[in-house]
């Protein structure tokens, strides 16, 4: 087996998440560490939701990636999206960069240390509830403290030269609006309709996007416009700085009305927002509550500020060096506009980088792929580090 069939062995387990059953996935990940020596239970769940962490865990550097994929519809993909096709010096496939990529250079590095006759000196947490809400995934792992604080890399995505050392706020919401109904032909003179309420509130909102934050640290301001730089020529879009800076709001549900000579009484929105630095989560919502005073407002899973791990902190300067090595350019951290696993370890103490192998306009489209290359690159990143903290250890 080499790196190109771990990874598509993982891509072409299902594990969509919705509805989140992980089991198979994390009993191959098993497999793959049972046969390497290294320690690991499964943290078992509901609806097949399963984990696999070390045990017991060292505290030293951890390893971190998640098993669950979103759904993938069949229509459009140039194969089946669980085949895992190798081809081209690609794997493609539903989660071959989100993430079962970087879960896949990690079991790689995983044995080429091992197999050189060295002990692993990382703890591993594969989880299974990334792309929703995390609750049954690494927020788990961590209110049953089977994890300890210490310097962490999860295997998401990123550019080859830009390890993701921060990211900005998320709050989703669901809001319950009630109107006065009444006959239809005499709104809007009569009547309060409440799919109108909710218009009203995304009229704010996007008043609210015009505003552009400021961070306060001057040093996380001086990343932020760097790393828009970094992004623009990456997602080619010239919005980079934009999508950094301001709130960014998405209704990604909306169901009202009961009938169209009817006044709507009722309706409901499910929103995403992203929060820039500057901006306070607490603030934002109290904002939302006060603009749409017919709405019940609940908070849909955890809201999270803004999180960055320091770039003078160990585990970045250490990540720069071996990611130069192996790519053979200097290396610069970036901050994201996305939401991860990340906030929650940052929260609970952990020193927490993102940086794994994947290609970032595939992320959660149709003919997602991963190039081997950047699975071996990867790969030989995070052997790197193992042997750095090893020395620690």
């Amino acid at each position: 087996m080499n790196i190109a069939r771990l990874c598509s062995d993982l891509v072409s387990i299902r594990s969509e998440n919705p509805p989140g059953d992980t089991r198979d996935v994390i009993e191959f990940i098993r497999g793959f560490t049972d046969s390497l020596g290294i320690s690991t239970t499964v943290i078992r769940g509901a609806g097949g939701r399963d984990n696999l962490v070390s045990c017991p865990v060292k505290g030293n550097l951890l390893f971190c990636g998640h098993v669950d994929v979103v759904p993938a519809l069949s229509e459009g993909w140039d194969d089946d999206p669980f085949s895992g096709r190798i081809v081209g010096g690609s794997v493609f496939g539903r989660g071959a960069t989100d993430m079962k990529g970087g879960c896949a250079s990690i079991l790689w590095a995983c044995r080429a240390l091992i197999e050189s006759g060295r002990d692993l000196p990382a703890d591993l947490a594969f989880v299974c509830d990334e792309e929703t809400s995390g609750q049954q995934g690494i927020r788990r792992l961590l209110s049953e403290n089977l994890l300890v604080p210490c310097d962490c890399i999860i295997a998401e995505p990123t550019p080859p030269l830009n390890p993701n050392i921060g990211q900005k706020g998320l709050l989703r919401l669901c809001l319950t609006f009630t109107g006065e109904p009444g006959h239809g032909s005499l709104y809007p003179v009569k009547g309060v309709s409440a799919i109108m309420e909710a218009y009203s509130l995304l009229r704010f909102l996007g008043e609210l996007h015009q505003t552009e934050y400021h961070a306060d640290d001057p040093e996380i301001a001086g990343l932020i416009h760097e790393s828009s730089v970094i992004l623009q020529d990456l997602l080619h879009m010239d919005e980079a700085e934009v999508i950094l800076t301001r709130l960014m709001f998405n209704p990604g549900m909306i169901e009202g009305g009961e009938k169209a000579n009817i006044i709507a009484q009722r309706c409901t929105l499910e929103l995403d927002l992203r929060l820039p630095w500057g901006c306070s989560p607490a603030g934002l919502l109290d904002a939302i509550r006060a603009h749409a005073p017919r709405a019940e407002v609940s908070v849909m899973g955890s809201m999270s500020a803004p999180s960055i791990t320091p770039r003078q902190s160990r585990i970045v300067s250490r990540l720069l060096e071996e990611i130069g090595k192996v790519q053979g350019s200097p290396a610069a951290p970036i901050v994201q506009w996305a939401a991860s696993d990340a906030r929650f370890l940052r929260k609970e103490g952990f020193s927490v980088v993102e940086y794994g192998p994947g290609e970032i306009p595939a992320l959660h489209a149709i003919n997602e792929y991963v190039t081997i290359a950047s699975l071996e690159n990867a790969a030989r990143v995070y052997q790197g580090m193992m042997e750095r903290y090893r020395e620690d250890s």
